[in-house]
């Protein structure tokens, strides 16, 4: 098993790796008072987060608005119905009468509120990445020494969310060949993840040119924590990408470090950055991984004649 050396790609260029953790830091009774931590958050320059759950009534896209009705925050907020500010991909995924949950986010004096960080939070959901989550880790413990699947293996199982906020489970792309990248949308580093996104679409236009339809392409995130689907969709969507045979998934990160760990890609957490090799793969049409190129130095013609055989 050849790995590639790792590099470390910022979260948050701007930031300091302290910085970034704080700021990332949502309100709970362990942090004192809301008060006291809505000052001390101020103090630092740094935007007071708290934590919803809730369900969403209604969205108006163009306005980039939702009204959502949320439970009670105690210690914070008595349980209402609020319109807060969303991002437009988190508008876009909005479905009325969805469960959500989120963090607020203060804005401003006023303040503004707005919502960031948006999960289903419905019951089917739920359970279907709790238990797809629980099974990939069984089978990563059976596997022990043996975890990383070389080519001519067969690829994991997993149940993850798509740039749309839908579950979308491996068997969503059998019968079709599969290409698979791993990336992170806050990634500044041009040769990294940039770079891997970009040969990604050259390769996804190249394919349709010769003729290829029975392809998807899958990118998966390598930090589930910030990349919500509503997040995935505005990079997808900032950068021109045709989504119509291209998934961005994301989901807990107990089930992508077990997914990870089975494709032999090392992700390593340091304060704000993230460390981590790349690698992409193509799976064929009944789950089997045919090749694999580590880094982002390969060309649409290491691909493209393997997807035309």
């Amino acid at each position: 098993m050849a790995i590639a050396v790792l590099a470390g790609c910022g979260r948050n260029e701007a930031s300091s790796a302290a910085d970034d953790t704080e700021r990332d830091v949502a309100w709970s009774p362990a942090e004192g008072t809301a008060d006291a931590y809505r000052a001390a958050m101020k103090s630092r320059g740094f935007e007071p987060r708290f934590p919803l759950k809730g369900e969403i009534l209604s969205a108006d896209v163009p306005n980039k608005v939702l009204i959502v009705t949320h439970d009670e925050i105690p210690g914070y907020m008595p349980a209402m119905t609020m319109e807060f500010k969303v991002s437009h991909g988190d508008a876009m995924n909005a479905k009325p009468g969805q469960r959500i949950r989120a963090e607020i986010v203060e804005r401003g004096a006023a303040p503004d509120y707005h919502l960031e960080r948006i999960w289903p939070d419905d019951a089917v959901t739920v359970r279907a990445l709790d238990a797809a989550t629980k099974a990939l880790a069984q089978d990563t413990a059976t596997r022990g020494r043996g975890v990383y699947r070389e080519v001519g293996e067969s690829s994991p199982d997993f149940i993850l969310l798509d740039q749309e906020g839908r579950t979308a489970s491996a068997n969503r792309f059998r019968g079709k060949r599969v290409m698979m990248n791993f990336i992170f949308t806050r990634c500044p580093v041009a040769t990294m993840c940039p770079a891997s996104t970009q040969k990604m679409s050259e390769l996804q236009q190249a394919a349709k040119q010769a003729g290829v339809t029975d392809v998807e392409f899958v990118s998966i995130s390598l930090d589930p924590d910030y990349d919500t689907p509503g997040v995935l969709k505005d990079y997808a969507d900032a950068r021109g990408l045709d989504l119509s045979n291209w998934s961005f998934l994301t989901g807990p990160d107990a089930a992508v470090r077990h997914l990870l760990a089975q494709l032999g890609i090392i992700r390593e957490f340091e304060g704000g950055t993230i460390k981590h090799n790349l690698a992409t793969l193509l799976i064929d049409r009944d789950g089997r991984i045919i090749h694999r190129v580590d880094g982002s130095r390969w060309t649409t013609d290491d691909f493209l004649p393997r997807m035309q055989r």
